[in-house]
């Protein structure tokens, strides 16, 4: 007999299907944490933004060639021999005075000498102390270095320190006030430094981007970036102002330091900053590159720089002035007085005549002329262009050398002082034969009248209307009748004041 197997039931079926189903869900959670995969997440935010250029690359190439520069100067301290009290000398007090004794105890005095003398203990320290720390670049591999003036200035011993913290003694090669541009020289024994070239700043546009490299505050090197904010400008430093205006940070301590293109050229040197408070407000100053090139040329050839010398006093052409000699625009730059023995004055140039031109060269400013004039050799032969009597005229003049800056072409600015002839009292003034029969003498002038708004004072003296000399009023007259004819609304007239002289615009008087 057999017997047949008996069937599973159905409840014991889906118990071993779930124990089942557990075991490959344990198996499959632990090899999830063992093996350390997690389950995938949504990712990060990422922004795949257009990269903006940046500088990082011009200033890795050119910091190597910008340097700290360290300057001392030999203070001499006041001589404690020199001490006076009450008509008596030091050496004359008692051995016991409280004052000998302070000054034996704490200023460094010890026994007396030979001759009975205080002598000074030799401990003091007259060594030279820090007065200046400025920035400034290489611009040859031999160590040529050139900073500002003022920050050398005054100095007695010169550090340099590189990029990489090392120190180099320098001596100064030379310096130009003028430009404030200095140039000293790094004795690196035989070591060839890293340094930059000037850029053309003729192609130097507004808006261009600069990067700024310097030591700030004596921070160590530092860069900061701007635009070119202006050229051109003029900001009273000195007749040959033409800076660049940037708007890169610049500090204290940054003086000197170069500004750079992109390309790594310098396109100028920082020199000063607009700045009400002492600290960056965004307007900094550069000398440009192409005066800066002239001049470190000279500086390294001659130890100075050989300017050409005129030897005129000149002030602005103002509509008015244009207007009264029949000159078309406010253009060139008007002769106030040519200097004894000066190359114009031997060339026959006279006040009152107009510079328009130089070899050929437009003049637009009395500031242009003196740097045309300063950018030629002294010796040269150039031609001078004068507006004269209505006419065009050119002489040829022998330049000097501008032997110290009250030499130089100066720049008198401002020229609405202003004058008239004897009673005429529609325009304020009254005036008196001179002295000397040269000119008349102003004796007094209506608070409100037009001499009193051009600047005219009791004491003046004028001495020339329209180019012609005066010794009258009726001189005046004559020349306002001239220039009234001519269809001219005013005369040109030339006022010596403290032995300085100037020209000034007067309106022709309509009585």
């Amino acid at each position: 007999m057999t017997s047949s197997p008996k069937p599973f039931s159905s409840g014991r079926k889906r118990l071993l299907a779930a124990g089942a189903s557990i075991a490959i869900a344990a198996a499959v959670g632990f090899g999830a944490i063992t093996s350390g995969t997690l389950p995938v997440q949504a990712e990060a935010v990422r922004v795949e933004a257009p990269q903006a250029p940046g500088f990082a690359d011009v200033v890795e190439q050119v910091s190597p060639a910008v340097v700290s520069v360290r300057v001392k100067a030999k203070i001499e301290p006041a001589s404690d021999t020199d001490f006076q009290m009450f008509g008596r000398g030091f050496d004359d007090l008692p051995d016991d005075h409280p004052m000998k004794r302070f000054f034996k105890e704490f200023r460094g005095w010890g026994d007396q000498d030979q001759g009975g003398r205080m002598e000074r203990r030799k401990h003091r320290d007259d060594s030279p102390r820090p007065v200046a720390q400025g920035s400034g670049f290489f611009i040859s591999d031999d160590g040529y270095v050139v900073t500002n003036n003022h920050v050398v200035e005054g100095g007695a011993m010169f550090t340099v320190v590189d990029d990489a913290g090392k120190e180099f003694d320098a001596k100064l090669v030379g310096t130009d006030p003028r430009t404030d541009l200095a140039v000293l020289k790094v004795d690196g024994g035989g070591q060839k430094f890293t340094y930059v070239n000037f850029a053309d700043d003729s192609k130097v546009r507004v808006g261009d981007w600069v990067v700024a490299v310097g030591n700030p505050f004596g921070l160590g090197g530092t860069v900061t970036a701007g635009i070119v904010s202006a050229r051109g400008r003029d900001i009273g430093a000195g007749p040959y102002d033409d800076f660049l205006q940037i708007d890169a940070a610049v500090n204290r301590g940054n003086s000197g330091g170069p500004a750079f293109n992109l390309n790594g050229e310098v396109v100028g040197i920082n020199t000063a900053i607009f700045s009400p408070s002492g600290g960056n407000v965004g307007i900094a100053f550069a000398i440009p590159a192409s005066t800066a090139r002239e001049v470190t040329q000279d500086l390294i050839r001659d130890g100075a720089v050989q300017r050409g010398w005129l030897g005129v006093e000149i002030q602005p052409v103002t509509a008015e002035i244009a207007e009264s000699l029949g000159l078309s625009g406010e253009k060139g730059a008007l002769v106030s007085n040519a200097q004894d023995n000066s190359p114009a004055k031997k060339a026959g140039v006279i006040a009152g005549d107009v510079i328009t031109a130089v070899d050929g060269k437009d003049v637009a400013s009395p500031k242009e002329l003196a740097r045309i004039i300063g950018a030629i050799t002294p010796g040269k032969a150039v031609d001078v262009t004068v507006w004269r009597s209505g006419q065009s005229e050119t002489m040829k003049v022998d330049l000097g050398e501008l032997p110290a800056p009250e030499k130089q072409a100066s720049l008198q600015e401002g020229g609405d002082s202003q004058a008239q002839s004897d009673q005429l009292a529609e325009l304020g003034l009254t005036i008196a034969p001179a002295d000397d029969g040269k000119g008349v003498v102003v004796t007094d002038v209506d608070p409100g009248s037009d001499a009193a708004d051009r600047g005219l004072q009791a004491g003046d003296v004028i001495t020339n209307v329209n180019s012609k000399p005066v010794s009258g009023g009726d001189d005046i007259e004559k020349a306002m009748a001239e220039a009234a004819k001519a269809g001219r609304k005013a005369v040109l007239v030339q006022v010596s004041r403290d032995d300085a002289s100037r020209f000034v615009t007067l309106p022709v008087a309509k009585g």
